[in-house]
């Protein structure tokens, strides 16, 4: 009786809200949570908020018990009671009732019983779909995040248990990244140390999705479906989208940076497929305004990796050209010059990588594996020139008109021949020559002025006359596509005899005065480069279809009546030069130089619509048909083609005559008198710094002091013999040939172009100015000094100067 009664005090003794949450719990706990006793709970709670904290204490202290006794089942009704009260109340009071909750949730977490932890992490995401009214200023999910990482990684021995607990891992974080990225006073979850674990965790359960095309995808609804919601690689891939759509701007770089360092971590640069599908997903989850930080990241990470293996490098250059195919549809930012030098800074690298394991194999036995190597490093150059190219294609004509020139600045150009340079030199050339192929393909400007500065055509001439075929080839292809404004090429690709022009339906428009303009200042340096161009000993089929086309763009897009003109001119010298061989050309140059004048006068003739001047390019193309086919395309670049010995200067009909052409072309609109004036290349300073045989060296400028102020101890006497006294004796025709050569000069300086007159000029004060200069070194030496002490060095001889005042000059040099 005394037992009884002290039971029943010590129940009236407990305060309201610990009955109501004892009655709540059954005697067996399989029949559930009492949901009559719940809803008088959740009515004294919500009419006495004051009490939640208390209750929130008291089912603490009662969990904390039954998972100690291992009662799961009062542990489940205990969770459900929470959530239950969590979601009906909404009171200032309900912060102190979260710390129980979530300590609650953490000593389910702390568990090593799946289906405990898997309890938690769900009432903990129901707890972080609830928007809170006002922020809390001390609570913090430090644990819950190294906790869910935790389970993300879980390598519980039954599968079906560990996918179910990965699950619940990724819905933790997912629920962490709900509940803190939209509170700024919890912008704590963006620091390093968080990320660290959140990142690796998504990406580690990604990694086992087997469908990885589809991951990246913008419009693939991830993680959706029945299916897709047990999928720890669909829902982690889900949770990685939210998180990073979430990012601001500063935020960037700590959530791009875990992402490199896992990829590192486990070696996912070779193969790259899963990095690229990373870096997909980031580049379409983030905003476009923030796109030029990930890009930015994947520069420097290129950066610290400039000496791992090859694929590697390759790999991560695949994803930069991924990240910037995405990024250059929207905003890229200021990074647009970095990125082009980073990357030209790594071709650069590459190529020396190469030919260093070039020369090591060549000082080695181990071929094959040096022969891969290098193999591997082309692989990484054409990574690179690819990502340059797909950039730059996808940059407006204002910021490509800027890396043309910056890449153009980073080609070396020397004023030697290319054969004299080292392979280095050249292998970087041509990886910087196709990188500008890459990034000028589609460019239309408007004005060849902008579009072709004197900063980048000098240059870009300057390699053309580099003695290697493959250069000039890069060079020519760069011109296609910058003057090429209407997509002509494709039309006029392969050098052949046109039967019909009109067929290929050409596109062109009227030329404009800036275009005029251009072509009256640069237009005789593109006709001195063609020149120099075709007499290249080492041209191929290619490179004769390229100057081909050259040719005819330039009639397309830039030829008025007077370019025209200069271009017959042009043609007519390259036709002298094949015939007068002054340079001793091979056979099969001097038969392409023909056949490619035959090529282009017949488009020409075509493009103007001059009946006359068809008729008579036809006229020889029907007689070389018949007589010396070798002149033609068609059959000099065909593979065994028989070569002449010589070509017969003598038979004019199979050759193209000024006198006839002009007739064609006497008229309004073009100044057939000009055809009548040679084409004369000018002489700039390119001659004097390559060591090639130059044109100056043919053309009959002289200069008259050259022969009589300075004797050459080199030049042999001349041999008098009967036939040289008659010469000296015969003066008939002395004078008609003078007063024939007075007017030539006449008229050439009447009816040739200004530029044209300026060149010649220029070329003759050239010439004057450095005979002058190698006169006055011979003749104005400091004598050696009174002592008469003569120093020998690297086996030369070297006097000893003395002050100008105290040299001794000739009495003729005194005045």
């Amino acid at each position: 009786m005394n037992g009884a009664y002290v039971e029943s005090m010590a129940l009236q003794e407990k305060p309201r809200y610990k009955r109501l949450v004892d009655n709540i719990f059954p005697e067996d706990p399989k029949d559930g949570l009492s949901k009559s006793d719940m809803e008088k709970l959740t009515f004294y709670a919500v009419s006495a908020p004051e009490k939640l904290d208390r209750i929130g204490a008291y089912l603490a202290e009662r969990l904390s018990r039954d998972v100690v006794r291992h009662r799961y089942g009062y542990v489940v009704i205990a969770m459900e009671a929470l959530d239950q009260l969590l979601m009906a109340c909404h009171s200032q009071s309900i912060k102190p009732f979260v710390e129980s909750f979530l300590h609650m949730v953490a000593k389910l977490l702390e568990s090593r019983e799946p289906d405990l932890q898997v309890l938690g992490t769900n009432s903990f995401v129901k707890f972080a779909n609830i928007e809170e009214d006002t922020p809390s200023y001390h609570r913090r999910y430090d644990f819950f995040v190294s906790q869910f990482s935790a389970m993300c990684h879980s390598t519980h021995e039954d599968p079906e248990t560990r996918t179910r607990i990965r699950v619940a891992g990724i819905k933790g974080l997912q629920g962490v990244v709900r509940k803190t990225v939209n509170d700024e006073l919890q912008a704590i979850i963006w620091e390093p140390q968080h990320m660290d674990k959140l990142i690796p965790s998504m990406l580690f359960n990604m990694q086992d999705s087997e469908d990885l095309d589809r991951a990246g995808h913008p419009s693939t609804p991830s993680g959706t479906g029945q299916d897709g919601e047990e999928n720890p690689a669909a829902l982690a891939e889900s949770c990685f989208r939210e998180l990073l759509g979430r990012a601001a701007y500063g935020n960037m770089n700590n959530a791009v940076r875990p992402v490199l360092v896992h990829l590192d971590n486990h070696h996912l640069w070779d193969p790259n497929e899963f990095a690229v599908s990373c870096f997909r997903i980031i580049m379409y989850s983030i905003q476009a305004q923030h796109s030029h930080h990930v890009i930015q990241q994947v520069l420097n990470h290129l950066d610290t990796h400039n000496k791992t293996t090859p694929r590697v490098r390759a790999g991560i250059v695949q994803v930069l050209l991924e990240t910037v195919a995405i990024a250059a549809k929207g905003s890229v930012g200021p990074t647009v010059l970095e990125v082009f030098n980073t990357l030209l800074k790594h071709l650069r690298m590459s190529v020396d990588f190469e030919l260093g394991e070039s020369s090591r194999r060549n000082s080695s036995t181990s071929v094959s594996s040096g022969r891969g190597k290098e193999s591997e490093e082309r692989i990484v150059q054409n990574a690179i020139i690819q990502t340059i190219g797909f950039f730059g294609g996808n940059l407006p004509d204002y910021q490509r008109a800027e890396v043309m020139m910056f890449i153009m600045g980073k080609v070396p150009v020397y004023g030697t021949p290319c054969h004299t340079l080292d392979t280095g030199t050249k292998r970087i050339q041509t990886m910087l020559l196709s990188s500008l192929i890459m990034v000028t393909s589609g460019f239309k400007s408007k004005s060849m002025a902008a579009a072709l500065p004197p900063p980048f055509l000098d240059p870009l001439f300057s390699i053309s006359l580099m003695e290697d075929s493959e250069l000039r080839q890069l060079v020519l292809e760069i011109l296609h596509n910058i003057i090429d404004r209407h997509d002509n090429r494709a039309k006029l690709r392969g050098i052949r005899i046109i039967p019909n022009v009109a067929a290929l339906k050409i596109k062109r428009e009227k030329i404009s005065k800036q275009d005029v303009a251009f072509m009256k200042k640069h237009g005789q340096q593109l006709y001195r480069h063609i020149y120099l161009g075709c007499k290249e000993e080492d041209n191929v089929h290619k490179n004769f279809e390229l100057l081909f086309t050259t040719l005819a763009i330039l009639t397309i897009e830039l030829a008025n009546e007077e370019v025209v003109i200069d271009l017959i001119r042009l043609a007519i010298a390259l036709q002298d030069m094949a015939l007068a061989n002054e340079e001793n050309m091979p056979m099969f140059i001097r038969c392409g130089i023909m056949a490619l004048v035959a090529a282009y006068l017949n488009f020409l003739s075509q493009m103007i619509a001059n009946p006359p001047f068809c008729q008579h390019v036809s006229k020889v193309i029907e007689l070389r048909n018949m007589d010396a086919p070798y002149l033609l395309p068609e059959h000099i670049f065909r593979d065994k083609c028989p070569l002449p010995e010589s070509l017969d200067k003598e038979d004019r009909l199979l050759y193209f005559q000024t006198s006839d052409m002009a007739e064609c072309l006497a008229g309004p609109g073009y100044n057939a008198e000009r055809l009548s004036i040679p084409y004369v290349p000018q002489v700039t300073d390119e001659d004097r710094l390559t060591r090639r045989k130059s044109f100056v060296d043919t053309i009959s400028l002289q200069v008259d002091i050259m022969s009589n102020s300075l004797p050459d101890k080199s030049q042999l006497a001349e041999e008098i013999t009967f036939e040289t006294l008659k010469k000296a004796i015969d003066t008939t025709g002395l004078e008609e040939q003078e007063r024939e050569k007075r007017r030539q000069v006449m008229e050439k300086f009447q009816k040739a172009p200004f530029e044209e007159i300026a060149a010649h000029c220029e070329s003759k004060a050239n010439m004057l100015h450095n005979r002058l200069a190698q006169i006055f070194e011979l003749t104005i030496r400091p004598p050696p000094s009174p002592s008469g002490v003569v120093s020998i060095s690297a086996g030369h001889t070297q006097h000893q100067s003395v002050p100008v005042y105290e040299m001794k000059f000739p009495d003729l040099c005194v005045y």
